[in-house]
């Protein structure tokens, strides 16, 4: 049995679990040819992103990074360098490809931003959708804890995601978190608890 709701002090005891596949990160337009070919054909991809905090009241930054990953590959695209290229927009905008995430609403509309006619399609949010089948605790930290029975280190969640360059620890972070929210989706969908949410 999957628990509904945990402490912080159930989800300190736990492993600390991370991705280990490989990560890409992309900061040239002509490395998006290579994205599109190995996502296009998966039917479910872990999404994400991430922006540089603000610690000044009524000044936020724009989305810096987009994190798409499948369970053995992790694109991690610099969009505050290359933008949103049109290959990626298309991907996001496909039927065919359902990105899972969590608190995705917040996401798509700083994705938006950066592209006007953004028309995002077959996302499944984690957070609103299992809210509906009883569990009280959601977002990553606390479905990769109840689901996994890893506990996900967040530390680098604050960090300065427009950095030159950008940590391995920072890579790994956001690498992680694309990535678990694919691994929650495909158990909790295998042992049947994802009846009577959105079906992609």
């Amino acid at each position: 049995m999957i628990p509904k709701k945990i402490s912080k002090t159930e989800i300190m005891d736990l492993p600390l679990g991370q991705f280990e596949g490989e990560i890409i990160l992309i900061d040239k337009p002509t490395q998006i040819v290579d994205v599109v070919k190995e996502l296009s054909s998966e039917n479910l991809i872990g999404f994400d992103t991430e922006t540089r905090p603000s610690f000044t009241k009524g000044r936020q930054h724009q989305v810096a990074l987009l994190q798409l990953a499948t369970k053995d590959v992790a694109f991690l695209i610099r969009v505050n360098q290359i933008g949103m290229p049109g290959a990626i927009k298309e991907l996001l905008e496909t039927k065919q490809i359902v990105k899972i995430g969590a608190a995705v609403r917040d996401d798509l509309k700083a994705l938006s931003k950066l592209r006007e006619t953004f028309a995002p399609q077959s996302f499944y949010d984690l957070n609103e959708e299992l809210k509906r089948v009883g569990f009280e605790n959601v977002g990553v930290r606390n479905l990769a804890a109840m689901v996994l029975n890893v506990r996900i280190s967040k530390s680098e969640q604050v960090s300065n995601w427009e950095a030159p360059v950008l940590s391995e620890k920072q890579l790994l972070y956001a690498a992680t978190d694309a990535w678990a929210c694919l691994e929650i989706y495909n158990k909790l969908s295998y042992q049947g608890y994802l009846e009577g949410t959105f079906n992609p």
